[in-house]
């Protein structure tokens, strides 16, 4: 596993715990030789994690919309930079760039490049794990749903078990090195 793919917000959110907790997973990345990808802004936290990751030594590489290029504010210093021309273009690219995917508190964005990434693993367009990195609690609710869906049966066992979560960045990333993908999703 060389490349992670980190979704997370462009802010910094309500706690100081998230800014911490993307630093730690930037030093974990770097300590482990991980090459970072992420969405290519300078701000919140990917810029958090990039500026830590480029701190330690590590290697990063950005992908950003042309259309949020400004906005978002582009990260200068980055190992490599890909500019795309759209939202799907940046998604599929860094599907493409990563080994696996990690993904820190964020907003709706956060929710809808995971949700992408996690149904293309169900559905057998990629074999690679995705984790919530849980800072305080942050995705309860979300894994929770994700119970509900399984107790309601829109949800296989088997993808389910997909879904890793873990409130440090070191446990996370081990149980990626021990994730085998599920069979592609049946409609038995």
């Amino acid at each position: 596993m060389k490349r992670i793919a980190v979704y997370c917000g462009s802010s910094f959110g309500a706690s100081e715990d998230y800014r911490v907790g993307a630093i730690e997973l930037g030093k974990e990345l770097a300590k482990r030789n991980m090459t970072l990808v992420y969405g290519g802004s300078s701000n919140g936290l990917m810029g958090a994690v990039a500026d830590t990751v480029l701190h330690e030594g590590g290697q990063v590489i950005g992908v950003i919309p042309k259309v949020l290029g400004d906005r978002e504010i582009s990260h200068t210093g980055l190992t490599q930079l890909f500019t795309v021309n759209t939202m799907h273009e940046r998604k599929a690219k860094m599907a493409e760039l990563a080994d696996g995917f990690v993904v820190l508190p964020g907003g709706t964005g956060t929710l809808e490049e995971f949700f992408e990434i996690f149904t293309w693993g169900q559905i057998g367009l990629h074999q690679k794990p995705c984790g919530l990195l849980n800072i305080q609690h942050y995705y309860d609710p979300l894994i929770s749903l994700f119970d509900h869906m399984f107790d309601q049966k829109f949800l296989q066992e088997k993808f389910r078990s997909m879904l890793l979560t873990e409130e440090k960045p070191a446990a996370l990333i081990d149980r990626f090195y021990h994730y085998t993908a599920p069979t592609i999703k049946s409609y038995d």
